[in-house]
């Protein structure tokens, strides 16, 4: 059964928080206006701090969808967990990115789509959309690159 998207994005937030909690952090889901972070993420022993921004899909793809202010929001402390719900009895699945990965991702991706040539050979027009895939499965499950 498919949700609306933003509500498969609320539930994208409370699995990352909840699979934060089960690892031993404590993780904090923030206001809604909170400008690119969705998550504040400590240690137990509040010796390091985070941020995360959730992106959710409901298919167990391993692509998402951003908009361009990714390539510009980055951090060393700041993170992108990617979701994939897949089914309703699956386990989501998650890829841990640092942002300066994603910024650059999806800069470089967003670039060669503009140069390469759409349907009869026409231009593609700029955008704000930008995608983020990990086909390798690089960073999957990858929770230590958190740090905490």
């Amino acid at each position: 059964m498919k949700i609306p998207s933003l509500l498969a994005g609320v539930a994208g937030e409370y699995f990352v928080a909840a699979e934060l909690s089960r690892r031993g952090h404590i993780a904090s889901i923030s206001l809604r206006n909170t400008r690119g972070i969705d998550i504040l993420a400590t240690n137990r022993e509040a010796s390091r701090s985070i941020t995360i921004q959730c992106k959710t899909n409901q298919l167990a793809r391993k692509a998402w969808i951003l908009n361009d202010k990714c390539e510009g929001f980055v951090s060393d402390t700041h993170f992108y967990v990617f979701a994939a719900l897949g089914g309703v009895l699956e386990r989501p699945i998650y890829h841990i990115v640092p942002s300066r990965v994603v910024a650059t991702h999806t800069s470089t991706s967003h670039g060669e789509w503009l140069r390469t040539p759409g349907r009869a050979g026409r231009q593609h027009v700029d955008n704000s959309v930008r995608k983020f895939s990990d086909p390798d499965d690089e960073y999957l499950e990858r929770w230590d690159l958190l740090g905490l």
